[in-house]
This record gives structure tokens, sequence and C-alpha cells, in this order.
């Protein structure tokens, strides 16, 4: 198993914040996402023994790519995960930005494909493809990032790009893996054909585990082997009581109103996977627990990943375990603030998890 860790470039703090709004959430100020802050974020992560440290993309956030270039100049071993968004530049420029990356970061990046969910701020980019339309330049986008990376000049005609005499000086000798999640169909489609690992927001192991099965078919089909992952929050204390304290204390900073706006705003959007994250607790506060030690109440104010495992560090460990068991092999974790809990769960949470490589 490799683990993963989280930058939090929309701000920090001890209660539950969106991760792509720079607007203070939560009853305490929060830490403001200086480069500073990220650095150290990111070396707790590096002494944690996590192998790398996703970054989120949007409107409300920094730009991704000049982050983790920043951060990687002040890191020694960290990859960095780079969120981007198909579509808002030309494949063969992120073919070029991506060996600039490798070559000053000593091969450090990784590429995680956002397709977007949110059509009013796709708008506000000037995107006005509808959701399957997106997935459908995301697939050629993904093709022809990849056919630049082998470094023979090539000619390209589809639907969203039109490319002649492409391709680098030379192939790209360690390309960017490629991380990608979507639950719909058409998301499903482009994983199969493009992606190297697939992963999933979290949701209880039945649930996963459906996924995986559709998944393990399309890639039959396309002769393709994936790895899995998933997307979650951690709240792990030495009692099964104390984190489950920590979890009503962090319900605690999301106070109706906040509540009732972000879901409104969740209801707009036309990602499957957030639909599926709402439907674990159908915006009511009242019952959470949505599997055990699995909690809903992160997914009542924050968009994407909306659910933490909760219990003592053995417990947290175990459901590890037992997503480990369906399959998957990669996984994302964080929580707040995300430097102490960085290493809060490098201390007691993966050494836990016998036979699992805490960085690859």
């Amino acid at each position: 198993m490799r683990f993963h860790w989280f930058l939090p470039t929309a701000g920090d703090g001890h209660y539950v914040r969106p991760a792509t709004t720079t607007v203070a959430a939560g009853p305490t100020a929060p830490r403001i996402p200086t480069l500073d802050y990220l650095t150290q974020v990111a070396r707790a992560a590096e002494s944690a023994g996590f192998d790398a440290a996703l970054t989120p993309v949007g409107s409300g956030c920094p730009d991704p790519l000049v982050v983790c270039t920043a951060v990687a100049a002040r890191t020694e071993r960290l990859r960095l995960l780079v969120a981007f968004r198909p579509g808002f530049t030309l494949p063969t420029l992120l073919a070029q930005q991506a060996r600039t990356f490798q070559e000053i970061s000593g091969g450090r990046m990784l590429l995680n494909v956002v397709t977007g969910g949110d059509s009013q701020e796709q708008r506000a980019y000037g995107d006005f493809l509808d959701h399957d339309e997106r997935y459908a330049r995301t697939a050629e986008y993904l093709h022809v990032l990849r056919k630049t990376w082998e470094g023979e000049p090539f000619d390209f005609e589809g639907v969203y790009h039109r490319i002649e005499g492409g391709g680098l000086a030379t192939p790209l000798a360690n390309p960017p893996e490629i991380y990608f999640g979507g639950a719909s169909p058409a998301a499903e489609r482009v994983a199969a054909e493009h992606a190297d690992v697939y992963l999933m927001w979290g949701e209880p192991p039945a649930m996963i585990a459906e996924r995986l099965g559709r998944m393990r078919e399309a890639t039959a089909e396309t002769g393709r082997a994936l790895r899995y992952g998933i997307r979650l929050h951690i709240i792990a204390r030495d009692t099964s009581e104390e984190a489950w304290a920590h979890a009503r204390r962090l319900l605690s900073g999301m106070d109706p109103e906040r509540i009732a706006a972000a879901q409104a705003r969740f209801a707009r959007m036309d990602s499957v996977g957030q639909r599926r994250m709402a439907g674990l607790h159908g915006g009511s506060a009242g019952s959470l627990e949505v599997s055990p030690n699995l909690w809903a109440g992160v997914g009542l104010v924050r968009e994407g990943a909306g659910t933490a495992l909760v219990g003592s560090y053995d417990e947290v460990a175990e459901r590890i375990r037992e997503y480990a068991a369906l399959g998957l092999d990669e996984f994302i974790v964080s929580g707040w603030p995300h430097l102490e809990e960085a290493l809060r769960v490098g201390d007691f949470v993966l050494p836990r998890l016998a036979g699992a490589s805490a960085a690859a």
C-alpha cells in the first residue's frame, strides 16, 4: 500500500474547511496557506512516511503546479500529486511542464486529473461543455498527453485538439503516473482507458466493492491494469471515545446556515460522485456514521471527499485493512490541522498496518 497526505492550499485550521475556497470557515481564525506553512505540512508528511501529497484545484485556491514546484524545492523525497483540469491548458504544454518538473525535482511529479463537477465554476473559467463532453475531452487530452511524452513527432486531429508535428524532442523517461477519479459511466470509461490509478471518495466498503467490480470488468476489456485508491479523512486517537469526541467538536463548527449554503451549492453540481457523497448524509447531521467508523460529517460543508475514518488507532488501521482487502492500494488521507495530523497518522496509524509500505 502507498499512503499520501494532502496540502491545504485553501487554508487550514482546527475545523473542517472546504478544499477549494479561501473564505474563512469555522469559528476560529484559519491558518493562512503561505508557502512557509505549506512547506511545514509537506515536511511533516515527508518525515511521517507519506509517499506523496495531493493538492486541490479550483478557483478558490492557488494554482497547484506553481505551488507544487515551490514545495518540491523545499522538500527532498515527497512526491507531489498535482491536480489539473483538462482543457484549461493544452496537453502538449502540460507535457512540457511535466518534463520540466521531473527534471528539476528528481522525478517527483504525479498528476491528478480533475475533469470538473461544478458547471458554474467551469463557465467562470470559460468552459461551457456539459458533463459527458468534459469526459470525452479528458479522454482525448490524456491520449495526446501520453503521445507527446513518447518523443516522436506526431500529428493528431480530434474533436477538441489538433496537433501538427507534436511531441517532445526526446521521450520522457519518467512520465508522471496519472490519477483519475469519477463515478459516472463516462468517467469510468476514461479511467479504464487512460488512468494509472483510479480514485474513489470514501464510501462504505460494500459501495466500493461494487464500483471495483465494474472497473475490473471495464479494464479487462481494454487489456490494461489499473491500481485503485481511496480519498479519506482520518480522525484517530488513543481511544474510540476520544476520536468521536473530536468528530463532534468538528461538527460543532458547522452551523446550520453554513451546512444549508454548502448543500445548496453541491446540489447544483453535475458531479455523480458529489451526489453519492450527499446521499450518505442527506444534508442532515442526525445520523452520520454510515458504516463502522466511517463518518459522513465532513461532507456537510466540504465538497469532494466527505467522509472520515473515526476511531482508535487500532480501529482506523483495521478499517484501512478492510479497504485494502477489497483491492485498494493507494490511500490519500488528511485531517485538521494538516500539520499536526500528518505526524499523528504517521506515528500511530501507519505503523499498525503490518506489511504496508508507507513510502514506495
